[in-house]
């Protein structure tokens, strides 16, 4: 089971996401969208989104740096231990109550305003699930270890070994053993939801529209009412039946 979950589960994740990213790219180029739902309501979409995006945005650089920055590097540079963990306690749970509580405000909106849910695709259901539940885990477990209930555990000396060695196709799926069942719990509904992504709403990831960043400015020019009535014919779509 550990080489299932530890050793096999990741690939097969990450193998799902790239495979459906391309099949999306390629032969569903339409259907790669959000999905937006503005047009049904907005005052809700503007106080969750912003949390879920922002909290989501802060959380995943959290992990990165949890996971792939060695303990070595951060004692290198003068950050003890427990000063790390301070800090990752702090912005983590920050940016973690953000998160979920935008998911929360987004799911509730979704079930409450009748034409969101009937805009609501079957896989949004899953999506959301996993999505959320893997917000509550990683929350939870944080919590548990920061209270001191999970007998001091060091994720920096064992799950982040794990998912560093996953980068050289030599996953040590035995650092997992000692990990707590929250933790572990968290990593399989992550993994899940990787696989999930191109297969969901959440595919928008990709298309962030960095080219607005660079296009030129759209210049919009004043127009005088006065010349527009004494224009001696309209077109089509400024005429009044």
């Amino acid at each position: 089971m550990d080489l299932l979950l530890w050793g096999v589960l990741p690939y097969v994740s990450i193998a799902l996401l790239i495979a459906g990213t391309v099949w999306r790219a390629r032969f569903d180029k339409f259907g790669w969208t959000t999905h937006s739902s503005q047009l049904h309501e907005s005052r809700l979409l503007r106080i969750g989104s912003p949390l879920f995006h922002f909290g989501m945005l802060f959380v995943v650089l959290g992990h990165v740096v949890g996971l792939l920055v060695p303990k070595s590097w951060t004692d290198a540079v003068g950050v003890s231990d427990h000063a790390y963990h301070l800090i990752a306690l702090g912005t983590g749970t920050l940016t973690g109550v953000a998160a979920a509580a935008g998911i929360g405000i987004l799911v509730y909106r979704r079930f409450k305003v009748p034409a969101v849910r009937r805009a609501t695709l079957r896989s949004d259901h899953l999506m959301y699930s996993f999505l959320l539940g893997a917000m509550v885990l990683g929350l939870t477990a944080t919590m548990l270890n920061s209270a001191g209930m999970m007998d001091g555990y060091n994720y920096r000396d064992g799950i982040s070994l794990w998912f560093r060695s996953l980068f050289t196709f030599t996953p040590d799926y035995h650092l997992m053993a000692a990990a707590p069942l929250a933790f572990k719990i968290h990593i399989v509904f992550g993994f899940v939801l990787f696989a999930l992504i191109p297969y969901s709403r959440l595919v928008h990831m990709f298309s962030v529209p960095l080219k607005y960043l660079f296009r030129p400015y759209v210049v919009y020019r004043k127009r005088d009412p006065k010349q527009l009535a004494n224009r001696a014919s309209k077109r089509g779509w400024e005429r009044v039946s």
